[in-house]
């Protein structure tokens, strides 16, 4: 049965919001932002060690990226690498993975995880993983892990619990993308919402099935493949063929329709490393409360702040609280914390006024 489960790692994002030090030549997934000696996308491939077989893990990913990964993992070989010729969202490279390791094994149970997640108890993050595999073997589902909030966060998408299966398993009621303040309050209040983890089980004919119900324009597209999966073909039909998926997320293009979709109540230490703030609460602080990864800081009368600065550079500060300064060889980025969902607005306008140089 061991055989059967499979894991994609989805690892082709750019991660703006981790600007300046995250960027297209070299994304987020692979720095090794908390200061181990080993990047996110290592860390996430280290957690799986025991529970998915190395050769069942399948990483989805732009062709840019083909040789860092396997830079960064050698134990991999080139075929369980898919490259996206282009950037599609999370649903057209899920249907790509699925109709590629269907090809691979009909039987096919699979994990999808992000590159970009921190976990803090891996014996309980197992033990979720191995419950979640069960409860997709036995029955027709789609599976998803929630996640109790503890602040009204605006940065993650929402689950509502409908009817409860057991003592892990509740029926899905409602997704909700991003909601503002205000009704992330509610949803807080309520303790029937979870925040969406991103990562998802499914059988590998359930996930097919149901993108030919509720997206059949890109089942459409995999269908009109062909017998071309796991083939030397594969990836030069998927370059001419790919760029007609239309751009959506799973969460829009399944989650939100289909009707057998369930989650699972985890709690295993988990966050969402998509921003600096993230990289603040979870990374090691030194007694002023200040994170210094990979750094050399002298802080004088300043506190809570992330302060990351590339190469053997000495950052000096005083009376800085709040903050984070994040400095590369062509690119400074001083922001409050607090202001950080901000971040993503001003790389796009570095874009506007200085094209691709700063990207």
């Amino acid at each position: 049965m061991k055989q059967d489960r499979f894991c994609v790692i989805m690892c082709g994002g750019v991660g703006s919001r981790f600007w300046p030090y995250s960027r297209t030549a070299m994304p987020k997934q692979f720095i090794d932002f908390l200061g181990t000696g080993r990047s996110l996308l290592q860390l996430t491939y280290d957690r799986l060690e025991g529970i998915i077989p190395v050769e069942n893990i399948i990483f989805l990913t732009n062709e840019r990226y083909a040789d860092i990964i396997q830079e960064q993992l050698p134990d991999i070989k080139p075929n369980q690498i898919l490259l996206e010729p282009v950037m599609r969202n999370t649903a057209p490279c899920n249907a790509w993975a699925a109709w590629h390791i269907k090809a691979i094994n009909p039987n096919a149970k699979i994990m999808v995880a992000p590159s970009d997640h921190l976990i803090l108890r891996q014996n309980d993050f197992n033990d979720c993983v191995i419950k979640a595999f069960d409860f997709i073997e036995n029955n027709d589902a789609i599976v998803t892990f929630g996640i109790k909030p503890n602040r009204p966060e605006t940065g993650y998408g929402y689950i509502q619990e409908g009817e409860h299966i057991d003592e892990a398993f509740s029926k899905v009621k409602t997704f909700t993308e991003k909601p503002n303040k205000e009704l992330a309050n509610v949803f807080l209040e309520s303790g029937e919402f979870f925040w969406n983890s991103g990562m998802f089980f499914w059988g590998v004919d359930t996930i097919i099935n149901a993108m030919r119900t509720h997206a059949p324009e890109i089942a459409e597209v995999f269908d009109h493949a062909g017998d071309i999966f796991n083939t030397s073909n594969e990836q030069e039909i998927i370059n001419n063929l790919y760029g007609t998926c239309p751009n959506v997320s799973i969460d829009y293009a399944l989650m939100e329709k289909s009707s057998n979709v369930f989650v699972e109540k985890v709690d295993f230490g988990w966050s969402d490393l998509g921003t600096w703030g993230s990289i603040y609460d979870n990374a090691p602080k030194n007694r002023d409360a200040n994170v210094t990864p990979n750094s050399k800081v002298l802080a004088f009368d300043s506190h809570n702040n992330v302060i990351a600065a590339q190469g053997d550079k000495l950052v000096v500060v005083s009376g800085i609280n709040g903050y984070v300064i994040a400095d590369t060889p062509d690119a400074l980025l001083i922001v409050p914390i607090n202001d950080e969902q901000k971040i993503k607005t001003y790389v796009n306008e570095a874009k506007t006024h200085f094209g691709d140089k700063f990207m």
